[in-house]
């Protein structure tokens, strides 16, 4: 994983371990779409680039299937994640 790990999950209580180890799961989900997309733009060969951005894709499947848990299992984030979408709404008004 590209991206540093932010906690120690020794040091998580065990209410919380699961929301955590899903939030890390999609960060590393994350830094791998991007390390793929970017090694896709700098490959010469079409069909490793063709590969590559496959691999890409399915590293966002995987995001959704970590963020379909937590959202499952956190109210909290399904809220705050409605008021960032009215706010995207918002100020993206014509």
């Amino acid at each position: 994983m590209l991206s540093k790990i932010p906690i120690k999950l020794d040091e998580i209580s065990d209410e919380n371990i699961d929301l955590e180890i899903l939030r890390m799961g999609i960060i590393a989900e994350l830094d791998a779409i991007n390390l793929y997309e970017q090694m896709a733009a700098k490959a010469k060969n079409k069909y490793l680039k063709r590969i590559l951005m496959d691999i890409a894709r399915e590293e966002k499947t995987h995001v959704g299937e970590f963020l379909a848990l937590l959202l499952k299992l956190d109210k909290e984030q399904v809220e705050e994640l409605e008021k960032g979408k009215e706010e995207v709404d918002e100020l993206t008004e014509e």
